[in-house]
C-alpha cells in the first residue's frame, strides 16, 4: 500500500506505507521525530550487502563448478550465512557461465568436427 501523504505539491508520497499504518515512515505521524532524524542520518547504510566470510575463488571449467558453486550458495542462505542479495547475484551470474561453457565446449566440438572434414577431403 502506497503513503496516503499528500505533498505540497497536491502529489501523493510515492514510498510504501508502513504495516498496518496509512502512512511511510516518514509521514507517520506516530513515528518521533528524533527517531526520524536518526534514520536519516544513517542513511541505508546499513542496508550495504556483506558475505559473511572471504570466499575462495573458483575455476569454472567444467558445468560441475557451477553445480558445486550453487549447491554451496544454497547451502549457505539456508544455513542463514549468507544474504538473499548476495545469493542472487551469484545464482544469476552462474546462468551466464553455464551459458559461456556451453558455448566453448560447442565451439571446441565443431572444430574437432571441422579437423575430421578436413583430413578426409585431403584423403
Amino acid at each position: 500500500m502506497q503513503c496516503k501523504y499528500i505533498k505540497n505539491n497536491k502529489k501523493q508520497c510515492g514510498a510504501n506505507a508502513m504495516l498496518k499504518n496509512s502512512y511511510c515512515f516518514y509521514h507517520n505521524p506516530d513515528v518521533k521525530k528524533a527517531d526520524k532524524k536518526e534514520a536519516q542520518s544513517r542513511g541505508g547504510k546499513g542496508n550495504k550487502s556483506r558475505v559473511s566470510e572471504t570466499l575462495p575463488p573458483i575455476t569454472f571449467k567444467k558445468s560441475r563448478n557451477v553445480v558445486g558453486l550453487l549447491e554451496e550458495t544454497i547451502n549457505l542462505v539456508r544455513a542463514g550465512k549468507m544474504e538473499i542479495r548476495v545469493a542472487n547475484c551469484i545464482g544469476y551470474l552462474s546462468g551466464h557461465i553455464i551459458k559461456a561453457i556451453e558455448v566453448s565446449e560447442l565451439t571446441q566440438r565443431l572444430q574437432e568436427v571441422e579437423k575430421k572434414i578436413e583430413i578426409k577431403w585431403q584423403e
